[in-house]
């Protein structure tokens, strides 16, 4: 039994460190299957899908190598020396996966999603396993400082359950201002923000004057023609932020141009995906036509496909300075802001959906939601830091990121299960969750606006 055990476990580990690339085209083809559609075309949807999610990254890269320089030389023109040293996503995802307790928690966000499924409490089919990571780290972190498995599969199962509602909330937004039907995105690095900038966008929504403020990249066009273009507007701001840099000239121009490829190319990419999706997607609907009633599954995928938006990436290469100086001026903070800056499209991406493209209004929300992130990684970083040195990594000072437990959802679950009376504001968080849930889900319904499809229909939605 052991020897079999051990085999399954190899086998698993084999699979998820394939990566992405490999795991994506597999999935995606036993989803088609089980849809019934024909092993070639589900095999094709696979492959397309993939080809799209490559180039997507491919662009997301570029971006990063286009704007990681330069966030790090403004952090060196600020003068800014904090002890609390943001490593990046990648070292935290690393350290997620190295945990012996892993395997149990992939296959309790499995079973919680297939377990919804079946009753009906969520429409999202996650299939994007490889960012398990963002919900697991949770639990991983609870079960370091606790030592108790338990406290860790109960704050991976909040986490779990959050994370699909949330997806489900806002799928929504990705059909009708994203364009990309039948998909939920439960990326924590996304969906977290909504906790802020829902309400946040409601009250400003109630302000006269603040409310009637629109600026949007359709708005800019029509002023500033040529200039106005997405691809030119990319050129600009990639400019200012190599010259905020204070790099050379040709440096300077090379990060305009990278900036500007990203924005001319990324729709282009997330065309292919959505090619690739259609027949999985027309599969689905019919599939659940008959054997549910009509009910309409979406399936979860990475939050890679939608920070391409010309809106986005505007607002993230403002937002970069601004949480420069955000790390500098709040009262508090510890937190230095450097490898995770060239991932702040994640961060802000739900905000500007939520915001209908309004570029202003997602600035305003998006300065409290990379405040709130910076105070969780301050909080954060003495675990986060303990964690990583336990897995084998070293580092001088202490670790956070803006990933992990330093996102606004993870840092409310780690927090709760950690504290002296966890017994208590535990199932107090659960009882307020539950309570959103039903209001979400029973009170709010509005007519939803038409954005960039014809498919606009009643919905419930933030």
């Amino acid at each position: 039994m052991d020897a079999f055990l051990n085999g399954a476990y190899a086998v698993f580990q084999a699979f998820i460190g394939a990566g992405a690339y490999v795991m994506l085209p597999f999935i995606i083809m036993v989803i088609g299957l089980i849809f019934r559609l024909p092993i070639a075309k589900a095999f094709k949807s696979g492959i397309t899908i993939t080809c799209g999610f490559v180039g997507i990254n491919l662009l997301v890269n570029l971006l990063k190598s286009a704007v990681s320089p330069a966030a790090a030389a403004m952090v060196a023109n600020f003068g800014l020396n904090l002890d609390v040293t943001d490593v990046g996503w990648g070292a935290i995802s690393s350290v997620t996966w190295a945990s012996p307790i892993v395997a149990f928690l992939v296959f309790e966000i499995l079973g919680i999603n297939i377990l919804l499924l079946v009753l009906k409490k969520t429409n999202t089919m996650d299939v994007d396993i490889w960012n398990y990571h963002h919900m697991m780290i949770v639990g991983i972190l609870v079960f370091f400082v606790t030592q108790n498995i338990v406290w860790a599969m109960v704050a991976t199962a909040i986490t779990a359950v959050m994370t699909f509602k949330f997806a489900d909330w806002t799928q929504p937004l990705i059909e009708h201002f994203f364009g990309i039907p039948d998909v939920t995105l439960p990326t924590i690095s996304y969906t977290s923000s909504i906790i802020i900038a829902a309400p946040l966008n409601w009250l400003i929504d109630r302000i006269p004057g603040l409310n009637k403020v629109n600026f949007s990249i359709k708005g800019v066009q029509k002023y500033l023609g040529v200039f106005g273009d997405p691809m030119m507007l990319g050129f600009i701001l990639g400019c200012a932020m190599g010259a905020l840099a204070l790099f050379p000239f040709d440096q300077i121009f090379l990060t305009g141009i990278n900036v500007a490829a990203v924005m001319v190319l990324m729709p282009k990419m997330t065309a292919m995906f959505v090619e690739g999706l259609m027949p999985i997607s027309s599969a689905a609907q019919k599939f659940t036509s008959e054997k549910f009633g009509g009910r309409a599954l979406s399936i979860g995928l990475d939050a890679a496909v939608v920070v391409g938006n010309p809106e986005v990436i505007t607002t993230a290469l403002i937002m970069i300075p601004v949480t420069i100086l955000l790390a500098f001026i709040l009262p508090g903070n510890r937190m230095m802001p450097l490898a995770d800056l060239a991932v702040v499209t994640f961060r802000v991406a739900l905000v500007v959906a939520l915001c209908r493209g309004n570029v202003f209004r997602s600035i305003l929300i998006s300065i409290p939601v990379m405040a709130a992130i910076l105070y969780a990684g301050t909080f954060a970083a003495p675990f986060m830091t303990e964690m990583a040195q336990s897995a084998g990594l070293a580092f001088d000072g202490q670790i956070a990121s803006m990933a992990g437990p330093s996102l606004t959802q993870t840092a409310i679950i780690f927090w709760s299960c950690i504290s002296e009376n966890a017994i208590i504001v535990v199932p107090a968080l659960v009882i307020a969750f539950i309570a959103i849930w039903y209001v979400v889900e029973k009170k709010i319904t509005m007519e939803m606006p038409p954005f960039n499809t014809t498919r606009c229909k009643k919905s419930t939605y933030l």
